[in-house]
């Protein structure tokens, strides 16, 4: 940073000049391929309307090195190819002229990406203009200047990626070893779910109407629960309603199961819960003694809703007619001490791979912060007319 400071000191003693980012970037849209001659892999990506290849294609039309925007379907998102690359209609490249790099470029669409999201078109297809992107007003620094501000941050992007790949990694050997765990051993019973749960799928024939429902009673539980396994709820019913449809009542312990639209989602139910019934796109499963719910939960997570999404009928919107193909799936029940540390095993390695307060997703978390925070400071300094002096240890920024 101190480098970054001299260099500004030295070089931009008057400040730094903005100008329209068209003035200073050729700005070209890509061009039209045909899905059928695409290749499944190849040495050039081809990009249309999201930052994962739509697949391969065997020449390219722009060269390695280069940003693009997505304008269309995903539209906003801001990519960078280090390989050479096909850029399909829906995805405008950006090469600097002689005056700025592309890699500083790419830093500083990053930095405006909120900006540039606000003005997305909202339609069936979102739709990004292009005067958008021309119009972005960008500081220019000397090239020396640039190219530091492009090693700082890239030194964070790099940091970033080298701790997701190990993300992945462990989320591998969680997968393999979850899958271990779950696989029946010859020496333990199976049984059928039927014998294990009770089954009550929620109520049809119009039983719960919006006409019915309050601001506030006995909760609805819906499909977004099993979801998203939160308690936030938009409808309620009276004590008249929740006594006529009792049967459909969750109690603690219970677990909920999605089965229309997204399918096989699940959410055990717990203490603090309010008092409710489940909608007709839900599945109610009460565990018996024999049987821990969240090792249940295991199961179906990982293996059973995928018999679910097997037997959904419908158009757009599947749902899952009957529930007797799941009453006769067998699992393997281990003793209920057992049951209970092999989900405390799953637990925690679960929450390794994907808990923002620890481990390596808090780390991912930390890092991807730290980028925004340091790529926002440096690419405003020319606007505000502050220079920048930071303490990468502390993160504090002290001002001249």
């Amino acid at each position: 940073m101190r480098k970054l400071e001299a260099l500004i000191a030295e070089l931009c003693p008057n400040g730094i000049k903005t100008t329209a980012l068209k003035n200073v970037a050729i700005i070209k849209r890509g061009e039209r391929v045909v899905k059928r001659d695409l290749l499944a892999t190849g040495r050039h990506p081809v990009y249309q309307n999201c930052l994962t290849p739509m697949g391969y294609y065997n020449i390219s039309n722009f060269p390695a090195n280069t940003p693009f925007i997505i304008v269309g379907g995903a539209a906003g998102e801001i990519g960078y190819s280090d390989v050479d690359f096909w850029a399909a209609d829906d995805c405008v490249c950006l090469s600097g002229n002689k005056n700025i790099l592309n890699r500083y470029v790419f830093h500083f669409l990053l930095s405006r990406k909120k900006y540039i999201k606000s003005n997305v078109r909202k339609a069936s297809i979102p739709r990004l203009s292009r005067a958008v992107i021309e119009n972005l007003s960008i500081p220019i620094p000397p090239l020396e200047i640039q190219r530091e501000i492009v090693r700082i941050l890239d030194s964070f992007t790099l940091l970033t990626a080298e701790l997701t790949a190990e993300l992945i990694a462990r989320k591998k050997q969680y997968e393999f070893y979850r899958d271990k765990l779950l696989t029946s051993n010859q020496n333990i019973k199976k049984v059928k779910l039927g014998a294990v749960c009770t089954f009550v799928r929620g109520p049809f024939g119009g039983a719960l109407k919006k006409e019915i429902f309050q601001s506030n009673g006995y909760a609805v539980y819906e499909q977004q629960h099993a979801i998203y396994r939160n308690l936030d709820f938009r409808y309620y019913i009276d004590k008249n309603k929740f006594s006529e449809l009792k049967r459909f009542a969750v109690n603690s312990g219970d677990m909920i199961v999605s089965c229309s639209g997204t399918i096989g989602k699940t959410f055990v139910i717990p203490k603090n819960a309010p008092e409710g019934v489940i909608n007709q796109a839900l599945l109610k499963l009460t565990p018996n003694n024999d049987l821990n719910v969240f090792y249940l939960q295991y199961f179906f997570e990982n293996s059973i809703s995928k018999v679910l999404n097997g037997v959904a009928r419908g158009g757009a919107i599947k749902n899952v007619p009957s529930v007797s193909e799941l009453k006769s799936i067998e699992i393997p029940l281990p003793p209920l001490d057992v049951q209970k540390k092999l989900v405390n095993v799953l637990d925690n390695f679960e929450a390794i791979c994907t808990d923002l307060n620890i481990g390596l997703p808090a780390e991912i978390e930390a890092r991807q912060k730290q980028y925004e925070y340091y790529r926002d400071l440096l690419l405003t300094f020319a606007e505000t007319g502050n220079t920048i002096l930071t303490d990468r240890q502390t993160d504090r920024v002290k001002r001249n």
